[in-house]
Formats: C-alpha cells, sequence, structure tokens
C-alpha cells in the first residue's frame, strides 16, 4: 500500500496518519476507533496497528501542522484475492474435501485438500498471494491479523452454491510464515441414525443395548477424522425425545441438533469442560455427551456421573477397545470404579470406498497368515473415471465394538493388561477393527492397501 492509499484509507475513516513503517502504523482517531477502520487497516498493510484516541481539539490542531513523511507498507494485496480463496474454498466443497491447508515454504505456497482422509495438492501459489491469503483469512476468522507469533483459532462462515458454508480456522507459525488450516464444518451428509452407521447386526445390537440404559459410560474411540463425531451424535438421537433431557459439552460444537442443550468450551472466559460438567449435573440430565475425555479430572467427573444415574457419552484417542481401558486408568482412574461404570467401548476407523464404476479384480490374491484371515483376499485396483476422485468415493467405517460383560468386569477390576483384555473379547465373539477391515476387502468395499494405510498389519498370535 502507498503513502496515498494509505492516507485516503484513513481519511474515509476521518484518522490521521502519524507515522508507519515495517512493523506499525501509528494512527489517531477522535474519541474511539471504528470496526470498520481496524479491520481495512490490518488486511491492507498485515502490520501492528497502533491507535491514540484524541480530543476534537487535538484532532484541529494536528491537521494545521504541516504532514510529516513516513515509510510506505507493505505492497497492495492483489484484488483477485477474494476471488481466488473462493474459488479454493467451492472447489473444497465440490471435492467433498474435509480440510484445506495452505501452507508456505522456502519459495511458495502450497495448497492442499483433504478428500476422503488423504490429502491432495491443488496448484501453488506465489510468496505474496499465499500471504495474501493467509491474511484475508484471518480477518475473516476475526484473528489478530499483525500476530504472526502465536497459534490462532477462529470460525467463519461464507456462502458457496447460494449456500452458508461454516469454516474452522486455526493458524501457525512455522518456517517460512504462517500455515492455515481449515476444517469445512457441518458437512454431515448421511443421515444421524446408527443404522447407517455402517455397523455389523451383533455390533448394532450391543449399542444399541448400552445406549437404552438408564445409566453407565459408552466410550467411542479413534484418531482425529475417524467418524467419531457422527457415532456421537448419531447415539444421541436414539435418546432425543421429549421425555430426555440430553445435554453435551464440547469443543466446538460441531453439528447443532435440536433437543440438544449444547454448551461450548470457552477457556478463555474460564468455561472449561470440567466446569461445564459440574453445571451439567445441576442440570438435571438425563444424558450427557462430553466431546472427548482429555485428562483424569473430566474422566473422573464422568465415571461419577455414569455411577449415579446418568448415561454419559464421550470420546478417547486410543487405537483399540483395549487400549481404551488402560488409558483411562493410566489417567488415575481407580479400576474398580472403571469396571462398574464403563458399559461398552467402540473403536473406529474410515476407510475409502472403492469406485463400483471403475474398479476391476487383479490376479494374485492376498494371503495372510491363518492367525489374521484363513482365507485369500481379493486384490482390487481401480484407476479412476469421472464418477470417482483417484479411484475412490466416500468412506466407510469399521468398527471394533466390546461390550462390557461380567467376566470382562472382573479383568478390569484386577488391572489386567491390554492384551489379556482384547483376548478375552476375542473369545467371547468380539471381532476387531483389523478383522472387519478384511471382511470389507472380500466384500469389494475397500483395497487391502487401504486397511493397511489406516489400521497396519497387527501381531498374529
Amino acid at each position: 500500500m502507498t503513502d496515498a492509499q494509505l492516507l485516503a484509507l484513513c481519511q474515509r475513516h476521518q484518522a490521521i496518519v502519524l507515522s508507519a513503517d515495517g512493523e506499525t502504523v501509528h494512527i489517531a482517531v477522535q474519541d474511539a476507533p471504528s470496526v470498520n477502520l481496524q479491520d481495512a487497516l490490518r488486511f491492507a498493510t498485515q502490520r501492528r496497528i497502533k491507535i491514540d484516541c484524541w480530543t476534537r481539539q487535538q484532532m484541529e490542531r494536528h491537521s494545521q501542522q504541516p504532514g510529516k513523511a513516513f515509510a510506505s507498507v507493505i505492497p497492495e494485496q492483489s484484488p483477485d484475492v477474494a476471488v481466488l480463496l473462493n474459488q479454493i474454498l467451492q472447489t473444497a466443497l465440490t471435492k467433498r474435501a474435509s480440510d484445506i491447508h495452505i501452507e508456505p515454504t522456502e519459495h511458495r505456497y502450497r495448497v492442499r485438500l483433504r478428500v476422503d482422509g488423504v490429502l491432495h495438492a491443488l496448484p501453488d501459489l506465489a510468496p505474496e498471494t499465499g500471504a495474501a491469503l493467509t491474511a484475508r483469512l484471518k480477518v475473516l476468522g476475526n484473528l489478530d491479523i499483525a500476530e504472526h507469533r502465536l497459534p490462532q483459532d477462529g470460525q467463519f462462515t461464507v456462502t458457496l452454491s447460494d449456500s452458508p458454508v461454516s469454516f474452522r480456522l486455526a493458524t501457525l507459525p512455522c518456517r517460512g510464515g504462517e500455515k492455515a488450516v481449515l476444517r469445512l464444518l457441518h458437512q454431515v451428509t448421511q443421515p444421524l441414525e446408527i443404522k447407517a452407521l455402517g455397523m455389523q447386526e451383533d455390533q448394532l445390537a450391543a449399542f444399541t443395548q448400552a445406549l437404552r440404559q438408564p445409566q453407565g459410560l459408552v466410550l467411542v474411540t479413534g484418531p482425529t477424522g475417524s467418524g467419531k463425531t457422527v457415532t456421537l451424535y448419531s447415539a444421541l438421537q436414539t435418546r432425543n425425545t421429549p421425555e430426555v433431557n440430553l445435554c453435551s459439552v464440547e469443543d466446538p460444537v460441531e453439528i447443532p441438533i435440536e433437543g440438544l442443550n449444547q454448551t461450548q468450551v470457552n477457556p478463555r472466559a474460564g468455561l472449561t469442560f470440567q466446569g461445564v460438567l459440574r453445571a451439567l449435573l445441576r442440570q438435571d440430565p438425563d444424558v450427557i455427551m462430553i466431546g472427548e475425555i482429555r485428562d483424569g479430572e473430566t474422566a473422573e467427573i464422568a465415571i461419577k456421573a455414569a455411577q449415579t444415574g446418568h448415561l454419559v457419552l464421550s470420546t478417547l484417542h486410543t487405537n483399540s477397545t483395549s487400549e481404551t481401558l488402560v488409558r483411562l486408568q493410566q489417567m488415575g482412574i481407580a479400576s474398580w470404579m472403571l469396571s462398574s461404570a464403563l458399559t461398552l467401548t467402540v473403536a473406529q476407523r474410515l476407510v475409502r470406498k472403492l469406485c463400483p464404476h471403475c474398479r476391476h479384480l487383479v490376479d494374485d490374491p492376498i494371503t495372510l497368515p491363518a492367525a489374521l484371515w484363513a482365507t485369500p483376499l481379493p486384490r482390487w485396483r481401480a484407476g479412476g473415471c469421472e464418477r470417482c476422485y483417484h479411484g475412490f468415493y466416500g468412506r466407510t467405517a469399521l468398527f471394533e465394538v466390546m461390550p462390557i460383560t461380567l467376566s470382562l468386569r472382573q479383568l478390569i477390576a484386577s488391572g489386567s493388561e491390554a492384551e489379556a483384555l482384547e483376548a478375552h473379547a476375542q473369545q467371547t465373539g468380539m471381532r476387531t477393527l483389523f478383522a472387519n477391515g478384511c471382511e470389507a476387502v472380500a466384500q469389494g468395499l475397500t483395497t487391502f492397501e487401504e486397511i493397511i494405510r489406516v489400521l497396519g498389519i497387527p501381531h498374529a498370535r
């Protein structure tokens, strides 16, 4: 932005430019600065804005003095940045992307979309364009555009294809500049019904039975992006009736649901998971949903709520159902408390589905150790067509469901290791994630390579 352009911008908002250098723009306004002026300056200059609030007499005295020269700030942003951002967001929506990565490298900005769990590159951007794009995002997300040293989080909504679409924005300082990651929110296309999750009949029966209980703890586990949120909300919908008081504490609220009292935590204001949970227990709840158990204090409150007449649903970041039990014990939860409160655990992953239009079988089937899978698995390939994206379209969920039986409670109470718990569960009929993945390959839903990408190969016993 040139000196003249900066002066013209400030004049439109009845502001005076006192000085400007490579880091700071110093201005004066009468009484209090307008929000529009601050946003315009931050977007146009990408520098820290220092504002003095003067009286009318001070403004008049300064206007009668000769103007002082000052250094210009960064070059003016391209007017096409807003158009470029809209194109990227529209492409992400069309490709069914869940996330958008805009990241600086030494000589360029890289833009990638995560589609069906895998990142795919878009054309690179020039450094100046990438920096301007990040600045534009920070303005939309109501972030501090002059702060480049600390991570920031925000949220905004724009209209794409005549519909409002919400995005969650997270920035992170890194070598070369700031990386920005956008998460598309409210992009749940499947119905929130547990029958639509894709569980097998015995898994669905065990899950439904646990949700019908008046009290207890039901945990859904898996890494970020494994579909836990949809599973939790689908579970809540089974109890969403006028006779039931449903409450949740989330960070953030990802899917608004009619009939569910949803509270979003705000640590800056002192509204923490633990604080909201204690408050919810005084709201006469029947079912409580905790977005994530992150520490021992939250886990303890959840378990005590499950022991005192509430059905509690939550998530945990573990790899399997048996590891969930050990993780809670590592958080400081006593084995006897865990064994008495826990009703069922679910572990899940999402794998890409083969395109039914271009998939084809290849000779040379896959043979695994008999302890992992007894029969040869078909080897599928998909070259990609106009109806899919790189041979895949959409994702399907794999589940591992562990009901907490009486014998399993005894093992938990005695502090058994994860391997012993999993072995016992398998002996009583539980199918592992890997076994369900092999079944999906046998049915032609996905490839064996996709199962290995998501799950890895377990150790054969």
